[in-house]
Formats: structure tokens, C-alpha cells, sequence
């Protein structure tokens, strides 16, 4: 399953989650049974190879329709920022669905 979140460093180590509107790189994570199996930075978040099933948001009140249109679903990460938290929480299935 590929996750799409919105970072503002390409740095995976202090890549910190921030809003859309905001976001200077995507990345798109790779989970395998449980397990971070790629991670890949790009400016545009078009120009992944494969399509993201998931994106990662930081409030609810960000525009995200064109995503949804995609098929995707939205996730809500109201406390996690970095990368690591973001996906252990997703394992956990700790964060919230957007109501819409």
C-alpha cells in the first residue's frame, strides 16, 4: 500500500507532516506486511510511478476533494509529524477518517 504525505524537507530524518498548501515535497511511502519497504521525496506529487491509496493530512479543514476524486482515502494525523510516527499510527489504525 503506498501513503502520500506532505512534508516540508527531504531530510527523512526532520521531515515533519505539514499542511497541503504548504507542502515543498511529497513522499510516498511503501507498507508491506507492517513494514516500511520504500520511501520515495518528489516536488510533484504527480510524478510518483505508482498511485498513493492513502493521504495523510494535519487538520481536517484542508482542501483535499481533488484526492478524494482520485479515489484515495484521507487520513487525519492530528498529533503525529514526523514520518515514523505517521506510519506506526497508520498500522495502529490510530489515525481518524475525514468526515465529510
Amino acid at each position: 500500500m503506498y501513503i502520500l504525505i506532505p512534508v516540508e524537507s527531504e531530510n527523512i530524518q526532520e521531515a515533519s507532516l505539514t499542511k497541503i498548501n504548504e507542502v515543498k515535497v511529497w513522499v510516498q511511502v511503501l507498507l508491506d506486511e507492517g513494514k516500511i519497504q520504500e520511501i520515495n521525496f518528489n516536488e510533484n506529487r504527480d510524478e510518483f510511478e505508482k498511485f498513493s491509496e492513502v493521504l495523510i493530512i494535519m487538520d481536517e479543514n484542508e482542501y483535499v476533494w481533488p484526492f478524494i476524486e482520485l479515489g484515495m482515502m484521507v487520513l487525519v494525523a492530528h498529533t503525529q509529524r514526523s514520518i515514523d510516527d505517521i506510519v506506526e499510527a497508520f498500522l495502529f489504525r490510530e489515525l481518524n477518517e475525514l468526515a465529510y
